[in-house]
């Protein structure tokens, strides 16, 4: 289906406002309906900013963003587009050879980012996709994907994310409007669980899901302060199980094989394996954070310890010798 047929189709449909706690974050996971469709209404002008098929490609973010240039870098790899890593914008890898390096920085002023950019990335291409086009960001790359209308007011990164892997799925080739009726079910349906019932997070995921999972554990930390964790599916056997019992939400962000959800049911634990695409999936996770934190008496747009941008004023520490 065109980008216009599909925003044909889905402008026609009843706006969706879920019942989660008002706040900002909540109105911004409601809104990802209309900036998926935005971000899906010219993947063409996006492409032309990105590594071309075949080039040696690096993905760098911090926190959310480096969770979204995980599930970028596989994506882009498994579509036979080539060589792609993906690294904390902290923790570069040495003398790689990338002849491309894709930043990515919902606030255009990330500190490690900058200087990743300004120093060991310098010798790449720099693209650099943000919400927020600041003289700090143009100053140090060669390109920018500008995704303002994905913006947000809330400390906590909802929309960005999924916007920018909807476009980048979208570049690739992937059909999104499956995934865009099951974001529109998602918000308009009841949580499948309270998520007040349990004190044990756990996010499972394979392949490019496993940033996903990481994100879904890293806005339950965020939002409620709560106990989440989160893992390539596989590894969970290998030691973390050990904590799962019936207090314990194992939710499947894709990919989570039958044999191992039974394996985490014979614990006790409950298992959330919607069947859905896995921005749907995470969306769900989204809306699970925002909820435990109202009943938590919590404010989700302003984290504890947190704020919208890590903007350091010292140097940063070197890397060890």
């Amino acid at each position: 289906m065109s980008p216009a047929r599909l925003r044909e189709s889905l402008d026609s449909r009843p706006a969706v406002r879920v019942t989660d706690p008002v706040s900002l974050t909540s109105d911004e996971i409601a809104s990802q309906p209309e900036v998926w469709r935005r971000a899906l209404a010219d993947p063409a002008s996006v492409a032309a900013a990105l590594p071309p098929p075949k080039a040696k490609a690096l993905l760098i973010g911090c926190g959310t963003s480096a969770f979204v240039a995980q599930a970028a870098a596989w994506l882009r790899e498994q579509a036979g587009q080539g060589e792609t890593d993906w690294a904390y914008a902290s923790e570069l890898p040495p003398d790689r050879g990338y002849e491309h390096v894709v930043a990515i920085t919902r606030s255009g002023t990330t500190t490690e980012v900058l200087q990743a950019l300004a120093g060991p990335a310098s010798e790449a291409r720099r693209v650099v996709v943000t919400a927020v086009a600041t003289p700090e960001v143009r100053a140090v790359c060669d390109h920018l994907v500008d995704l303002s209308y994905a913006d947000e007011q809330s400390v906590v990164q909802t929309r960005f994310p999924t916007a920018l892997l909807v476009v980048w799925r979208a570049v690739l080739g992937d059909d999104l409007a499956p995934a865009l009726r099951d974001l529109e079910q998602v918000l308009a349906d009841p949580l499948p669980v309270t998520a007040g019932d349990y004190a044990h997070f756990v996010y499972l995921g394979r392949g490019w899901t496993v940033g996903l999972a990481h994100e879904a554990a890293l806005k339950m930390r965020e939002c409620a302060q709560a106990w989440s964790e989160s893992m390539p599916a596989l590894d969970y056997r290998h030691g973390p199980i050990a904590a799962a019992g019936p207090g314990s939400l194992v939710v499947s962000l894709g990919g989570v094989g039958d044999d191992l959800l039974d394996d985490v049911r014979a614990t006790g634990a409950t298992v959330l394996d919607p069947q859905l695409d896995p921005l749907a999936r995470l969306v769900v996770c989204q809306r699970l954070a925002v909820e435990l934190a109202g009943a938590r008496g919590l404010d989700p747009d302003t984290p504890r310890n947190l704020s919208r941008s890590v903007i350091l004023s010292h140097d940063t520490p070197k890397e060890p010798a």
